[in-house]
């Protein structure tokens, strides 16, 4: 029986991860690189995605840049090709790329609060769940392929949030003086919540393989939001805080490796205790 250590090595694996530029995709390729793994960044970006790659063979890892654009089946069945050109292989599936809200400052004098459901642009709507739903159904069909031909056996990670799982508390993008100039949009709920279904129905699918689908759901990370938003947010956690930005990667390991090998169909919180009360 191998030690507890070993079972979190990733060396001779290769991974594919979506929006790998991103604040969390790019902790996440460096954590699977540190792990042993080759690692595919996958961005529409195509500068960043080849910036975050070369840092990380910088560092002595193997890494590629690949650009695609997750919602068009063309794109992303080269971004499969491209990858097992490179490392022959493709073990582990990191479902990261998502549209995450950001708020357009001229909404406001539009006469639409961002976010506002009763005046939610049907444009948006649409997009949003373009990337969120279907880039990951398109992305996990074409990745899946190689998993079953390489011996039906490997992890999927899908990225969903505490937003998938309860419905936002619109409170905390109030500011100090009462006004609430932003809600956050009804997309991110429903296609996170899209995500728990995903990951449930191919768990089920790919029972008679070794073809793994779990979750991992972070709560909210720090990335230099105002002050008011992250008292507002940190009073609602256990523990009194925001994540910080490499606090999900532990959990991302421990789904990507064999140390999560009698898991699947299930989700990873990592919330500072924002959903247990």
């Amino acid at each position: 029986m191998p030690k507890i250590q070993e079972k979190f090595n990733l060396t001779g694996r290769a991974a594919v991860v979506t929006g790998g530029v991103g604040l969390l995709g790019t902790e996440f390729c460096r954590t699977l690189a540190e792990a042993g793994a080759a690692v595919a960044v996958v961005d529409l970006n195509a500068e960043k995605a080849a910036a975050v790659a070369a840092d990380l063979t910088k560092s002595g890892y193997r890494a590629i840049g690949v650009p695609a654009d997750i919602t068009q089946p063309e794109s992303v069945a080269a971004m499969v090709r491209q990858v097992l050109a490179a490392f022959g292989r493709l073990d582990i599936l990191v479902n990261s790329a998502a549209l995450d809200p950001k708020f357009d400052p001229d909404a406001v004098a539009k006469g639409i609060a961002p976010g506002n459901f009763e005046e939610y642009p049907l444009d948006l709507w649409n997009a949003a769940l373009n990337v969120n739903l279907t880039g990951a159904f398109l992305v996990t069909q074409a990745c899946v392929k190689q998993m079953l031909a390489q011996g039906k056996k490997g992890s999927i990670i899908n990225i969903c949030s505490t937003y998938g799982l309860n419905g936002p508390d619109q409170r905390i993008y109030r500011k100090a003086d009462g006004t609430q100039p932003a809600f956050k949009p009804v997309f991110y709920t429903v296609t996170k919540a899209g995500i728990v279904g995903f990951t449930k129905y191919l768990a089920a699918y790919y029972m008679a393989t070794e073809i793994r689908v779990n979750m991992l759901t972070p709560g909210g990370v720090f990335n230099n939001h105002d002050e008011t938003f992250a008292k507002n947010y940190s009073a609602k956690t256990i523990l009194g805080r925001m994540a910080h930005k490499d606090e999900m990667n532990g959990a991302l390991l421990f789904l990507a490796s064999d140390a999560s090998s009698y898991m699947t169909g299930n989700n990873v919180v990592v919330d500072g205790g924002w959903t247990a009360w």
